[in-house]
């Protein structure tokens, strides 16, 4: 029996597919090679497929989008609902304090998951979105967890880390050496490197009485549950910003410490 020929949207269905297998992102010009398909007919489906929340580009780069979050959504958990009841407090409280968009995170396989989020009436774009997911590399979020999960690290510096922007670390020696810094400072910095024009400071939280208390240097053993952030538009506000999310990221994690 013959087939009949690939349709339009049996098309979209590979360009989907080959999306998926990047997990840091891909390139038109590398999706059009993975399925075949010529870079305008590729382009063509893509521009459908976001209109459609299927899939989303962040500089050159195209991942998966939001609709796929939807229909296959992080997985519900009591820890991840025990985080966000007793972190959202701080979450409010550092905007309360800095007027910044902020993130209360986790890690979900090798990526960072969004909890919750709060920002004022104008906020700066950002691709983050509740219970949405991206890459844990070249965000704030994401490295302060890192430095905290010798797993989860080894795997992200084993897979490909795409530029999502200038400025995004694509090297795993340069990760690694980023990561020790982070644990000796416990507070990770993003410098624009998934959004241009997107600053922000993070900072761990542990759920161990004894990390929780001490806000200095802490080994790659002490795993980080979760991370705050507060994001700006301009690089020289995180000096600002550092303090304050520290600050915050101890009391959250002596509270979820004292929550067991």
């Amino acid at each position: 029996m013959t087939l009949p020929p690939a349709s339009p949207v049996d098309r979209a269905f590979d360009v989907l597919r080959a999306t998926a297998a990047g997990s840091g992102g891909l390139t038109l010009s590398e999706l059009a090679r993975a399925t075949g398909l010529a870079k305008s007919t590729t382009l063509r489906l893509l521009a459908a497929l976001e209109r459609n929340g299927a899939v989303t580009r962040i500089g050159q780069h195209y991942r998966l989008g939001p609709l796929i979050h939807e229909l296959d959504p992080i997985p519900v958990s009591p820890e991840y609902e025990r985080i966000r009841r007793v972190l959202t407090p701080f979450l409010a409280h550092l905007f309360e304090a800095t007027r910044a968009t902020v993130h209360l995170a986790t890690l979900h396989r090798d990526e960072v998951v969004y909890l919750n989020k709060l920002h004022g009436p104008r906020p700066i774009p950002s691709p983050s979105r509740i219970g949405g997911g991206l890459p844990a590399y070249c965000t704030g979020v994401g490295k302060a967890m890192l430095a905290f999960d010798d797993e989860a690290a080894a795997r992200v510096a084993r897979e490909p880390m795409v530029a999502w922007t200038d400025t995004t670390v694509t090297s795993a020696d340069a990760l690694a050496v980023e990561l020790a810094e982070i644990r000796r400072r416990r507070r990770s910095l993003d410098h624009a490197e998934l959004t241009p024009g997107l600053y922000c400071v993070a900072a761990p939280i542990f759920d161990d009485d004894a990390a929780a208390v001490d806000s200095g240097p802490a080994t790659g053993g002490t795993r980080a549950v979760a991370a705050l952030s507060a994001s700006a538009a301009d690089e020289s506000a995180l000096a600002r910003l550092e303090p304050l999310v520290t600050r915050v990221a101890v009391a959250a994690g002596r509270a979820l410490a004292a929550d067991r």
